[in-house]
């Protein structure tokens, strides 16, 4: 186990570096905007019924396992108890017999997809999302494992990682984890707080996250993610220093640092949610710099938009070396080009295309009973929207890409996005970016509004752009 890093002493009103420069009136002016988070290119608005079960299935056909290993992706959408700020695809349940029936058509649809991929699909990455997935039983989750073990060839040194809810996370589970090779946890905390926790319907005792710590560690389980939030109503400068500053005394590996978006008419739980007790886009800035300034002064480094890791944690290093990746569950050192996604909303990727099941669990399981894959709408790709991808994705990585070299490799003249490039004299004089020839970089003081140097190189926002999250 590493060593516990330093903890500040006293909560920074400070920002870290990531914080200056920018006042209030350049946050406001780009806060109206409405920008993907950009985890694929082009984005799911864009998704369209015109990739179903038949055109996914041809995909799976022609791919070639030898050229391409994959990563699998597991949806579990059940929860005990809805947290009032959540913005996934899940569904409350009291009893066992739902996840049970749902359980039952995850695995036929695993199977369904091997019977259609020629030869056995070599697996580096296995994910499990939700919802909570450890509200399976033990002896399912195993079993579970054991299938895409059996389907697929996951390798010996494959990151297995589990999203978990410690209010519901038992000893036995955190056992049959360690028994089914999870080598890494994300832990949902999002704040300390007492009375934040009661404003958002999420009461986890910061005892309830150190025993589910002990449990996972003591299986085996020592990569540990750590998830907090700002923007969450009864949330200041202060607490979220003070929740980061808890979490650092866990001796977490990575942190995701995610703002809260209010979507009250998408996700009507959210209305729960007293909008009067939400901070502002400059209070919103100021809790994400003091949580930035409390984990970079503890040597934790800044990774894209909202990741934090240690130095020697394999996301950091792949940052500095300039390999991150970035997918449907954001920056990850998983560069594999086909992702299989297994559950109802799972989307995947492969080298043709994006494809999405059905979202409601009906729709889901009519299909599986059909013999169907549950493909409901997905997006081939383009040439163009591979290389505008690239881009994309280098400079949510890096804050930096050189343009002209991406378009080389992709066989196209250097110059291609010269007009692009001229067209931003409006952020590089806000001080959003700096373009140097044919590279374009976002400034350290500028990284939380990357995404809108990105989207210059969107050619389908203009379509979408009402449906994403605000740029701050």
């Amino acid at each position: 186990m590493n060593a516990i890093l330093p903890v500040p002493c006293a909560a920074p009103a400070t920002a870290s570096a990531a914080a200056a420069g920018l006042d209030a009136g350049l946050l406001a002016k780009y806060d109206g905007l409405r920008i993907p988070r950009y985890t694929s290119y082009p984005t799911a608005p864009h998704f369209t019924p015109a990739v179903d079960a038949g055109v996914y299935g041809g995909w799976l056909e022609g791919l070639d396992t030898a050229a391409h290993a994959g990563s699998l992706y597991l949806h579990v959408p059940f929860c005990a108890q809805m947290c009032w700020y959540c913005g996934c695809h899940t569904k409350i349940v009291a009893r066992y017999a739902p996840i049970a029936e749902y359980l039952g058509h995850l695995r036929r649809e695993v199977g369904m997809v091997a019977d259609r991929i020629p030869g056995r699909l070599r697996v580096r990455h296995i994910h499990f999302g939700g919802g909570t997935p450890t509200m399976m039983a033990p002896e399912d989750f195993e079993s579970l494992i054991a299938l895409l073990r059996d389907r697929y060839d996951v390798t010996a040194d494959a990151e297995i990682a589990v999203e978990i809810d410690p209010r519901t996370l038992t000893k036995e589970m955190a056992e049959a984890l360690g028994r089914a090779g999870v080598n890494r946890a994300s832990l949902g905390v999002q704040d300390f707080d007492a009375d934040v926790q009661a404003a958002i319907n999420r009461i986890q005792p910061r005892e309830r996250t150190e025993q589910t710590l002990e449990w996972l560690r003591a299986n085996g389980i020592r990569h540990i993610n750590l998830d907090l939030m700002y923007g969450l109503p009864k949330q200041s400068v202060e607490s979220v220093a003070r929740s980061a500053e808890i979490a650092l005394t866990m001796n977490p590996d990575r942190l995701s640092v995610f703002g809260y978006a209010h979507v009250p008419w998408m996700k009507t739980h959210q209305k729960k949610i007293d909008e009067a007790a939400l901070a502002g886009t400059l209070g919103r800035w100021e809790q994400f710099a003091a949580i930035a300034g409390v984990l970079e002064g503890a040597g934790f480094r800044p990774i894209g938009l909202d990741h934090f890791a240690r130095p020697d944690d394999e996301l950091a290093v792949q940052q500095a070396e300039g390999r991150l990746s970035r997918n449907f569950q954001g920056y990850t050192t998983d560069d594999a080009e086909v992702l299989l996604g297994f559950g109802a909303s799972s989307i995947g990727a492969l080298p043709q295309g994006y494809v999405q099941n059905a979202v409601p669990f009906d729709q889901y399981a009519q299909a599986i009973e059909a013999g169907t894959l549950p493909t409901a709408k997905g997006l081939a790709l383009t040439d163009e929207d591979r290389l505008r991808r690239d881009l994309i994705v280098r400079l949510m990585c890096d804050l930096s890409v050189d343009v002209g070299a991406v378009a080389a490799a992709h066989g196209r003249d250097p110059g291609s996005f010269d007009a692009d490039l001229a067209a931003m004299d409006d952020l590089v004089a806000d001080g959003v970016a700096v373009v140097e020839g044919r590279r374009v970089a976002v400034p350290e003081s500028a990284r939380p509004l990357m995404r809108i140097v990105a989207a210059r190189f969107d050619t389908y926002l203009s379509t979408g752009a009402g449906r994403h999250s605000r740029a701050v």
